[in-house]
């Protein structure tokens, strides 16, 4: 008997300093540097040994090799979720081409607009608790949005997480990127041209998307950064993920951009519309996420808030650019959240883009497999990679968006030939 009160005294004492290491001198931002985790870390599927499923998974590790070794890129974090079960993860490259500094499982990269996933969760959730309408007008929630012809006052407040504000695509995203103050950028959209009416298109916001950020906060009484990392990512075990530049920066590892072979400075830019593109984990908790996503965690997510957020709304353009824009079809957007149909099956997630980054969350939600990437450049032909490994779960051998022979042979001019983008969408 006094064995067990010790054991239980024990336990309890593990527990609550795993709490306090969490919570104590940074607030409700995680400390690296604490030794005891809440939870103990489950054995990662990083090795060939550790691979079981449909997928190909052998195939898919060499050709995410070869992927990374391009001079388009630098640094590569892969994971793979089949059946519901994560099944592959897998890194490649540097995180640092200026000290070589390889990618770990550990390493933190930015989400860029896979962080509006996220805000369409909250709203989803809050209004699932009665805290939030998401049918009430804008301009009845505090906000700083002030759209063109005073549509605030018509648009509710899913509208605006579906992107249907009808100003057009990226409004202002320029002088947000020159370090204009977004509250003022969000007062001034009055002022933006038009694409369609208000509530009857999509166009892609950052700016107008992050009056949600406001909303929410003003809703629940604490900063949106702290109520989606109290809701979801600390109950999902997700003590890697957050929001903010210093965050990223001062961490022990993390991943720098970068644009051809060089580093680029870091851009505080969006991470001032946190609701837009301000979230930042290693692979293993974006997996988490997507994992989420599916459905695994009904006790942080449940059902009804899924199918809220993840419900299409208005139908978009067709999504990437070049062959993967072709297999692509019927695309739409809910709250923060995309689903398009590929080859017969109907897939969801996001996307995203930022100065020296790039991420991408595509699952099947009828098999729940999917594919969650991150990389520090600006180049876009990894976004090929959740479709290689969703083709190979069905068995389909007649594509291979994996294969590097169509790309130029590498030269300098080759790297410097690369597209970049800086937009915090996708």
């Amino acid at each position: 008997m006094k064995r067990i009160v010790i054991f239980l005294i024990a336990v309890v004492t593990l527990g609550f300093s795993g709490w306090f290491g969490i919570h104590a001198f940074g607030g409700k931002q995680p400390l690296a540097s604490v030794p005891i985790p809440i939870k103990t870390a489950e054995h990662l599927p990083d090795s060939p040994d550790r691979w079981q499923g449909r997928i190909d998974y052998l195939s898919l590790d060499r050709n995410l090799a070869a992927l990374a070794a391009r001079p388009e890129m630098a640094g590569l974090a892969v994971a793979v979720v089949e059946d519901g079960k994560l099944r592959f993860v897998r890194t490649y490259g540097v995180a640092d081409r200026a000290t070589g500094t390889p990618v770990t499982p550990q390493t933190l990269f930015r989400w860029a607009s896979v962080s509006k996933t996220t805000a369409g969760a909250m709203a989803a959730a809050m209004a699932h608790d009665g805290t939030i309408d998401l049918d009430r007008p804008i301009a009845q929630s505090q906000t700083t949005l002030r759209l063109p012809r005073g549509a605030e006052a018509q648009l509710s407040f899913g509208d605006l997480l579906a992107q249907r504000t009808g100003i057009t695509k990226n409004a202002y995203d320029e002088k947000l990127e020159e370090g204009q103050n977004p509250e003022l950028l969000r007062a001034n959209l009055a002022a933006a041209p038009l694409q369609c009416e208000p509530g009857t298109c999509h166009t892609y916001q950052n700016i107008a998307f992050d009056a949600a950020s406001e909303i929410l906060a003003a809703a629940g009484g604490k900063s949106f950064a702290d109520a989606v990392e109290d809701r979801f990512f600390l109950p999902l075990g997700m003590v890697s993920a957050g929001f903010g530049m210093d965050r990223l920066t001062g961490a022990k590892d993390w991943a720098r951009p970068h644009r051809d072979e060089r580093v680029l400075p870091v851009k505080p830019a969006y991470w001032r519309v946190p609701a837009a593109a301000g979230v930042e984990s290693d692979i293993v908790d974006f997996a988490k996420w997507m994992q989420a996503m599916m459905g695994a965690r009904p006790d942080v997510l449940p059902a009804p808030v899924l199918r809220e957020a993840h419900r299409p709304r208005v139908g978009t353009p067709r999504l990437y650019g070049g062959a993967l824009r072709q297999a692509t079809g019927d695309a739409a957007y809910g709250l923060g959240w995309r689903s398009f149909t590929y080859a017969g099956h109907r897939l969801e997630g996001h996307s995203g883009a930022v100065s020296g980054y790039r991420a991408t969350m595509i699952f099947e939600p009828s098999t729940r497999t999917g594919v969650v990437a991150m990389w520090n450049s600006d180049w876009g032909f990894p976004f090929r990679i959740p479709f290689a490994a969703i083709d190979s779960y069905h068995g389909r051998s007649d594509t291979n968006w994996l294969d590097l022979s169509e790309l130029p042979p590498v030269t300098r001019s080759t790297v410097a030939a690369a597209p970049a983008a800086a937009k915090a969408g996708s």
